[in-house]
């Protein structure tokens, strides 16, 4: 078995690495991931490697062993990046070079690898994650055992010419998981949730989110006679099996493409947007009740609960200023929501993830408001929106914050100041307000240093 060489390495063109994933036979994947998670108008969005996305899933559950094979400088990066947000496990890495990679060795040190590690004490599945140049290379993780003593052993590719962003890339492995459990559900009884099964029925919740949003989402739903079910990425294995158990799935992030596909082939009903703010939440809880069919008078009082309280929190606590909004999360359309509900002037959102069905109402209800709304925004057109616009308050990634702050605009770093607060419900009504009223509240001290320093404050 052997894997074409890749004379470019890890640093050649991304249109070059395609071509010889296509020549070594990844070409199934090349066209399930074009279709999964389409380009835009240019062919890399902001975002960290994508496959901090798949290594991030995998660290977060209990009792799964991950392993990366691919250049030794993205292993160190993605490793560096992944305790850096917090992660406590080792990570796996089976190093190659260019005679183990043409030969076919590599493939045959991560099956050792895999044989090694796969101890059913320890361990309910290994997660081998292959990133650009093993990819490119053809090197075939689908012909690695499918299970080892009990242990699930999952393979995926997640090169960065083939997954645009580690958003996405989330999704590969979610929806990778998410087959193999619905196999493994389909052919007879499963792990129950460590907690048991709910007696009402419930609601998957699909996207990373704060932790306090999916119990405030539980809190919504009591009144309808349904629960919050798991929340997919999930923390363990099991917890997959009680996801495809629910009727249906919300994806609360639009673009788990892989994800949704499995919560379909399993039968289930998927809805998109989310409860955020008045009107969001209002509609949000229709759809859900109209998947459920839920008696008209338990929506009502559903309604009836959560609404007067969200429209409370916006009275008190309004937001009055123009901004521009960008990051790569793939909440952003969220957020901006709840900024215009505020009271604020959103004038421009982007967002390094796709277009999908399951962000059309969220994308329209921005669009009727006068706001912009750009799918798989590069900094280009999060740059083009600051010098447009001149807004109040500039939110975007890291790149954005500082041009912003260059031009004596004040800016908040999206990743760590915004998405690191809960969005839905009446908790997500006020918890936005007061980063973004500080803030803005800036602007003088901004127009100080202005006067002071001349044009070299601003150039």
């Amino acid at each position: 078995m052997t894997a074409a060489p890749i004379e470019a390495g890890c640093h050649g063109g991304k249109a070059e690495l395609r071509e010889a994933a296509r020549a070594a036979g990844m070409n199934e994947t090349i066209e399930r991931y074009a279709a999964d998670y389409p380009l835009g108008p240019h062919d890399q969005p902001q975002s960290m490697c994508p496959a901090f996305g798949s290594l991030r899933v995998g660290l977060r559950m209990r009792r799964t062993a991950t392993v990366l094979s691919g250049s030794a400088c993205c292993v160190y990066g993605l490793t560096f990046t992944s305790h850096f947000y917090g992660a406590r496990r080792t990570v796996g890495y089976v190093p190659f070079n260019s005679e183990t990679l043409v030969t076919g060795k590599l493939f045959e040190d991560i099956r050792e690898a895999v044989f090694k590690l796969a101890d059913p004490d320890l361990y309910d599945a290994v997660v081998i994650i292959n990133l650009c140049v093993p990819t490119a290379s053809g090197v075939p993780l689908r012909l690695l055992p499918k299970e080892i003593d009990g242990v699930r052993i999952i393979g995926i590719d997640v090169p960065g010419f083939g997954v645009p962003t580690h958003a996405e890339a989330k999704d590969v492995l979610a929806g990778a998981m998410l087959a193999y459990a619905r196999r493994e559900a389909e052919q007879g009884p499963v792990q129950a949730p460590r907690a048991g099964r709910t007696e009402r029925p419930a609601l998957a919740l699909l996207g990373e989110m704060f932790p306090a949003d999916p119990v405030g989402i539980g809190m919504m739903l009591e009144p309808m006679g349904l629960a919050a079910g798991p929340v997919v990425p999930t923390r363990e294995w099991r917890e997959l099996y009680a996801a495809l158990d629910c009727p249906a799935a919300a994806a609360i992030h639009p673009f788990y493409t892989a994800s949704i596909r499995e919560f379909e082939a399993a039968g289930r009903t998927v809805l998109g947007s989310a409860p955020v703010g008045y009107e969001g939440t209002a509609a949000w809880l229709e759809a859900v009740g109209s998947a459920f069919a839920v008696p008209r008078a338990m929506v009502d009082a559903a309604k009836d609960r959560a609404l007067p309280p969200i429209r409370g929190a916006f009275e008190r606590a309004p937001v009055r200023g123009r901004i521009t909004l960008s990051g790569y999360e793939g909440s952003e359309l969220l957020v901006a929501r709840l900024l215009v509900e505020s009271g604020a002037d959103v004038r421009y959102v982007g967002t390094a993830c796709p277009r999908t069905p399951w962000s059309e109402a969220d994308r329209d209800w921005l669009e009727t408001r006068g706001v912009m709304v750009q799918y798989r925004a590069s900094l280009e057109h999060d740059l083009a929106a600051l010098k447009e616009f001149r807004p109040d308050l500039a939110i975007g990634t890291t790149p954005v914050v500082q041009r912003a702050k260059e031009m004596a605009i004040p800016a908040l770093y999206f990743t760590n100041l915004i998405s690191a607060r809960p969005l839905m419900g009446v908790a997500g009504a006020g918890a936005l307000a007061q980063v973004v009223n500080a803030a803005l509240a800036n602007t003088a001290r901004f127009d100080e240093m202005r006067a002071f320093f001349g044009e070299a404050a601003s150039c």
